[in-house]
């Protein structure tokens, strides 16, 4: 028999791989096609699958993500970029855009193909996003425009053709502050300490850098072989770290690498850039120098009042109203395609559990009923005494099965790709697996309207930019399935995730306090709430006019109250963050692989102790904080309604 005739795009795939493995000096790099790409983990590539229909466009951008992954293998240090990275909330995204400017520069100056392909990426990138003189002016997105300049200096080439006014707006301010240490960035392009030491220089002409505002200028640029000077370069070393930078695969998704450089603090620096923005219906506009770079929270013993702009815009809604029933299908079998191999996995840990529950059910009756189901073993009686009345019996309630579970995922977009992948199947599986033992199951999930503020930025914006407005976004609260709803109703639902544009920015506070007062509705006696989330609270619109800790520190408020007051059980698993400085009972798991493992082995444990004996004397506690500014909320959704009345 003939063999099936090759795809026309194999060709194209193989010469890609090859040239990527030759970019990164690399030959073992494995490249992968999937629909969770592009992103870099380790000496995996995962790269977005070329349509059917191959355009000259569509391969120039593909062949253009490769090859940002494999310069940034060739010529990037992870370890030392982490360390020298600033802290500051400011500083750091500018310092990451310089060191992807100086990765792509490299290769750019050596191939003209790769020039090309780098060009055709960030031309596509930027075509997606708008320019909004006034919204650029009260939020600048310096990371982008620093990045820009950094590269024009560096290859000589032009920005792209939208981004091109918003680089005139702010390049007279910069060049009066960072052009001369700017222009030393073109000696340095293949020294990566050199270079991070001047990236370093021009946040503190920028004035963006405030952990930078002590440390030296680092003149000292001697070998490292000459013992006279090797003290002086430890305490330089010391004082800055080695000037190197995180990852950044693709200039346009800076919202996941801000919350990827805060998990570098930690030794978990994440090897899997997600720069797939150019793929979403609704790119961020992000990169604008004020996004936090997540500091240690200290200063626990301070009171900070927690406050929101306005709640007019926020929404609760289900997860059916936000696409219709056929594309949820779609999304669905999309998601079951892409993880076809981890169901069977999470099924076998699920069962494991099953097994676990159903062991701990001791199962009693009571006997001599008038009514309930017919006992069996005394039908005798109807021989033996026949004017004896049937007996029935009825099994006694157990303490076990009067628990309700809610599943609060992160929506965030830094879940894009296999994390939100995993999440979703696991809530999916588990919520089957609970019903099976009587147990009821909720699944939530918590994200924004809209990047960088949405209209309760631009309410903000025309009530005069008012001084610490305080939550500054429009949230949106998602109800994939609620605890009486049955799990075949809600299967497809989950299927949202996959969504393109839904995962967007993260108030990690606010949800946790929604799915609190959910559970405090509920009159079941055990009430369990696990939260899986990726990061620390981030929404750039809030944290550009607030204190940089301020979403952060709203969060351990919520979490102390719930678990110092709160009959509900808390518990939290973090996917490459570490969640353990934020709850009492919590996991970190590295890989996602790892989190049907940890979400099965929690409830595990959970379900082994005894349920706490409160009342629900905490039914008021958390009460969403109160608006200062602007109109009442409008309940934009019917589930809004039955919320309010299952938290009276």
């Amino acid at each position: 028999m003939a063999k099936n005739p090759e795809s026309p795009l194999e060709p194209f795939k193989r010469a890609l791989a090859n040239a990527a493995r030759s970019l990164a000096e690399m030959p073992d790099l494995e490249i992968v096609y999937s629909g969770e790409g592009p992103q870099l983990s380790g000496k995996r590539a995962v790269l977005p699958h070329p349509p059917r229909d191959l355009t000259p466009i569509d391969a120039a951008r593909i062949r253009g993500l490769a090859d940002q992954m494999a310069l940034r293998l060739a010529h990037h240090d992870v370890e030392a970029h982490a360390k020298a990275r600033p802290a500051s909330a400011l500083g750091g995204p500018i310092y990451d855009a310089i060191e992807a400017a100086r990765i792509e520069a490299v290769g750019a100056n050596a191939l003209s193909g790769v020039r090309e392909n780098l060009k055709a990426v960030l031309e596509q990138a930027w075509a997606k996003r708008s320019f909004n003189q006034i919204e650029a002016l009260a939020n600048p997105p310096l990371a982008d425009v620093v990045g820009l300049m950094v590269r024009e200096r560096l290859t000589g080439e032009k920005p792209p053709a939208m981004a091109q006014p918003l680089v005139e707006l702010f390049r007279d301010e910069i060049e009066a502050k960072a052009g001369a240490d700017l222009d030393k960035l073109v000696e340095t392009i293949a020294d990566q300490k050199a270079s991070a030491r001047i990236a370093r220089a021009i946040i503190r002409d920028l004035q963006m850098g405030d952990d930078l505002s002590d440390a030296p200028d680092q003149p000292d640029q001697s070998e490292e072989g000459e013992e006279g000077e090797a003290e002086a370069s430890d305490e330089n070393d010391d004082g800055d770290g080695e000037g190197q930078s995180p990852q950044q695969t693709a200039l346009d998704e800076d919202e996941t690498s801000h919350r990827e450089s805060e998990d570098a603090d930690s030794q978990m620096m994440s090897a899997e850039e997600d720069p797939n923005a150019e793929d979403t219906d609704e790119p961020p506009d992000m990169g604008d120098g004020e996004q936090p770079a997540r500091p240690e929270f200290s200063g626990e013993g301070r009171v900070v009042t927690y406050k929101v702009f306005t709640t007019a815009h926020d929404e609760i809604v289900a997860a059916e109203e936000l696409c219709d029933g056929e594309e949820l299908t779609r999304l669905r079998a999309y998601l079951d395609q892409q993880l076809a191999s981890l169901s069977n996995v999470v099924s076998r840990l699920a069962n494991r559990l099953q097994r676990k529950l159903l062991a701990q059910q001791n199962r009693t009756w009571t006997f001599d009923l008038e009514e309930g189901v017919l006992d069996v073993a005394r039908l005798t009686r109807v021989i033996t005494d026949p004017t004896a009345p049937l007996s029935f019996k009825e099994e006694a309630d157990t303490e076990f099965r009067d628990t309700v579970v809610t599943i609060l995922i992160d929506n965030s977009g830094s879940m894009r790709g296999r994390p939100i992948m995993v999440a979703a199947v696991c809530a999916d599986i588990l919520a089957r697996t609970l019903e099976r033992c009587g147990v009821k199951t909720e699944i939530l999930g918590f994200t924004t309207r809209a990047w960088k503020g949405g209209q309760a930025r631009e309410d903000w914006l025309k009530a005069g930019k008012p001084a610490q407005p305080g939550r500054l976004n429009d949230l949106r609260h998602i109800i994939y399935k609620s605890a009486d709803s049955p799990w075949r109703r809600a299967r497809r639902n989950l299927g949202l995730m996959m969504r393109e544009g839904l995962l967007k920015e993260n108030i990690d506070g606010e949800a946790l306090m929604w799915a609190h007062q959910r559970l405090i509705g509920r009159s079941e006696q055990r009430r369990i709430l696990m939260v899986i989330s990726d990061g620390a609270p981030v929404d750039d619109s809030t944290l550009s006019v607030n204190s940089g800790h301020y979403l952060e520190r709203h969060l351990r408020e919520v979490i102390a109250e719930i678990e110092g007051k709160s009959p509900v059980q808390l518990i939290a698993i973090g996917i490459g963050h570490d969640v353990t400085r934020y709850y009492r009972r919590a996991v970190t798991i590295v890989d996602v692989e790892q989190l049907a493992g940890a979400i099965t082995d929690q409830l595990a444990e959970l379900f082994s102790e005894e349920p706490e004996r409160l009342t629900r004397r905490s039914a008021g506690l958390l009460q969403p904080p109160p608006n200062t500014q602007g109109p009442k909320p409008t309940m934009r959704r019917s589930t809004f309604k039955e919320v309010r009345r299952a938290v009276a």
